[in-house]
């Protein structure tokens, strides 16, 4: 039986939804991250950073921002040493700047993807996937892509069905 890795960087606190600043007591991505494990079952791997981004959503978008420019690669609180367990490989997170938050590829560097199904799920506000696919195809080495979801933030706690679907598409879908 194949084997699920969801990898998610997910921000609580004070977050851009639908106009307006609220605070989440939980980030939209972890609770996408958490439909993909409960519809398809795997492991779940949380990406923190050594650093937390500022508590304040107008700084930590500078942060991200200066972060991206400067292809930044912050040190993370743990790595997984290899993912040779899994079969597939689900990479959830929110959209900073049109891609992934810079942790998340200070993380998929150091793995190697070689016969990997990728598979991107990107919370958003209303700018989609960006370009994060194309970045993802730059960094995971070897992998064979499925289809990527993007989930707006505002409705990620109603988007259990989607996530669901497309996850169970991309696991039965193999190359």
């Amino acid at each position: 039986m194949a084997k699920n890795l969801i990898i998610y960087y997910s921000r609580k606190g004070q977050n851009y939804v639908n106009g307006s600043i609220k605070d989440l007591k939980k980030g939209n991505s972890e609770i996408c991250a958490e439909f993909i494990q409960d519809s398809v079952g795997g492991d779940l791997f949380e990406i923190k950073p050594v650093n937390d981004y500022s508590e304040d959503y107008q700084t930590c978008t500078k942060e991200a921002a200066k972060e991206l420019k400067n292809h930044a690669r912050p040190e993370l609180k743990q790595y997984l040493k290899d993912i040779d367990a899994y079969d597939h490989v689900f990479i959830c997170g929110p959209c900073w700047w049109g891609t992934f938050p810079m942790p998340v590829f200070s993380l998929l560097e150091k793995l190697d993807f070689t016969g990997k199904k990728v598979m991107a799920l990107m919370t958003h506000e209303g700018s989609g996937l960006g370009h994060s696919e194309l970045d993802l195809r730059k960094v995971c080495k070897g992998a064979y892509f499925g289809n990527s979801i993007a989930i707006h933030g505002g409705d990620a706690l109603e988007a259990y069905k989607a996530i669901e679907i497309w996850a169970k598409q991309n696991i039965s879908d193999e190359k």
